[in-house]
């Protein structure tokens, strides 16, 4: 979970997203950035991320899998250029003074374009590259990935592991029906055209135009766990893949067919419960 659940999707031209940012950001951060543990530990684990550890993350968002390295004893570097809000938030979590005891000044997030998380002259590259936010629910959602992988990987050692992620089958991801309420109401005219079934090899192909060599892969279950329908009404939409559709026609139309998709998945004590599974690409540089 930028690292988002899915790449932000720009409103039409002539239109801005009805929203609040500050407040979408803080919700990404509480509610939704949290269903993505599981596969932030699985990586980790393969990878044996720990002390010594110099880790990249593209597209880091408000930083929770940052976070999750650097209590590993990895040295962390964010950068991400689409999210102002959620960049400052992850600085938030990363300054020194969080951590009390354990203080760390190694950790640091930059807001901007890969080549801008370079270290200072002389340092050691970058020993893991993840880019976290998941691929394969959208059309065209994975477009720019190839180059900003392509341009993150000069600050990588020879043989470095770059983590791809996205979602896996639609029949093992139950949130896939709920966030095609997203492009229906983006788009009328053409309902769910703007849908795209996750393919099985969308992370190789990715990784190969970037100019990596695929090593390796696993999948991850990451059930989205919500307290009732309000709180999956507002983790969903922070994800920001509603903000065209609330462009398109206006909030409350938004959050009533939202609060609609979400009427199977819930449960007698009021809980929602989505299982889904994700997908990780462990890639090479040359």
């Amino acid at each position: 979970m930028t690292p988002t659940l899915v790449r932000q999707q720009l409103p039409r031209p002539g239109t801005a997203p009805r929203v609040d940012q500050c407040a979408r950001a803080r919700d990404w951060a509480e509610i939704q950035e949290r269903m993505l543990v599981p596969l932030y530990e699985a990586v980790y684990r393969r990878l044996d991320v720990g002390s010594g550890t110099r880790l990249l993350g593209l597209g880091c968002g408000s930083g929770l899998a940052l976070l999750m390295a650097a209590s590993r004893g990895a040295a962390v570097t964010g950068v991400d250029g689409s999210s102002p809000e959620r960049t400052a938030l992850a600085r938030e979590r990363l300054l020194p003074e969080g951590w009390g005891a354990h203080a760390r000044a190694d950790a640091r997030v930059v807001e901007g374009a890969p080549e801008d998380a370079a270290g200072a002259l002389g340092a050691p590259p970058y020993d893991v590259v993840t880019a976290f936010e998941p691929i394969g629910c959208l059309a065209g959602d994975s477009e720019g990935l190839g180059e900003l992988l392509a341009r993150a990987t000069p600050l990588a050692g020879r043989g470095t592991p770059v983590v791809l992620a996205g979602w896996g089958p639609p029949e093992r991801c139950a949130t896939s029906t709920v966030l095609r309420v997203a492009t229906k109401l983006a788009d009328p005219l053409r309902g769910t055209g703007g849908w795209r079934l996750a393919l099985r090899d969308d992370l190789e192909e990715v990784a190969q135009r970037a100019g990596l060599r695929p090593d390796g892969s696993g999948r991850v279950a990451c059930p989205f766990g919500y307290a009732n329908v309000d709180n999956a009404v507002r983790g969903l939409l922070s994800t920001g893949l509603f903000d065209a559709a609330i462009a398109a026609t206006d909030p409350v139309q938004v959050n009533k067919e939202l609060t609609e998709a979400l009427h199977p998945y819930r449960r007698q004590d009021g809980t929602v419960w989505m299982p889904n599974v994700f997908r990780y690409l462990i890639a090479r540089t040359p």
